[in-house]
């Protein structure tokens, strides 16, 4: 039998049946890839030791930095950023001597309770990482929205900045993630 010999119903459910399995399939490989990428950063971060590792085993076990950002004291901050898909952003301090002085997963609600009003945008960015989302609203064209993806737990939550006409932080929010993972 062709398909053309498959009644419109049973055809309709074996196309139904199809974009289920790719459904399931989308989020089995997205699983993977978060998993595979934390398990990735683990063992990356296992290699190195605060006070021992220097800037190229840093950079051996992460790459390139997104980001570098220069201390007063003459340390520099490496930016890791895993954003948008990821659930985590590292920053890594090279201390004046050359050695690795802190290595820190910044998206988590101590470091988000230090964005307060006020702050600027760099700051912000300065303080998380790249953000996975930035967004603009026709409706509200003095605000722009930035979003971190991060776990609290097992829970995949969201933490939003909204900032207000001259670039400074108006509001935070946390909120649980709503994904849309049924795209085709």
């Amino acid at each position: 039998r062709g398909p053309s010999a498959i009644p419109a119903s049973a055809r309709s459910a074996q196309t139904l049946g199809l974009a289920n399995m790719k459904t399931a399939v989308a989020i089995i490989g997205l699983a993977g890839l978060v998993i595979g990428l934390f398990g990735c950063d683990q063992k990356r971060i296992e290699k190195l030791e605060e006070g021992v590792a220097t800037e190229t085993d840093v950079r051996q076990q992460f790459g390139e930095p997104q980001e570098t950002y220069s201390d007063p004291d003459g340390s520099r901050t490496f930016e890791y950023s895993r954003q948008p898909e990821g659930q985590v952003a590292y920053m890594i301090t090279i201390g004046p001597g050359g050695k690795m002085s802190a290595l820190r997963q910044v998206l988590k609600p101590a470091d988000f309770d230090k964005v307060i009003p006020g702050m600027e945008s760099a700051q912000v960015r300065r303080m998380l990482g790249r953000p996975a989302k930035t967004a603009k609203y026709p409706l509200k064209p003095d605000e722009e929205h930035w979003e971190w993806r991060w776990l609290d737990g097992q829970q995949s939550k969201v933490f939003t900045v909204t900032f207000g006409p001259q670039g400074r932080v108006a509001s935070t929010t946390v909120s649980d993630e709503q994904r849309d993972l049924q795209k085709n």
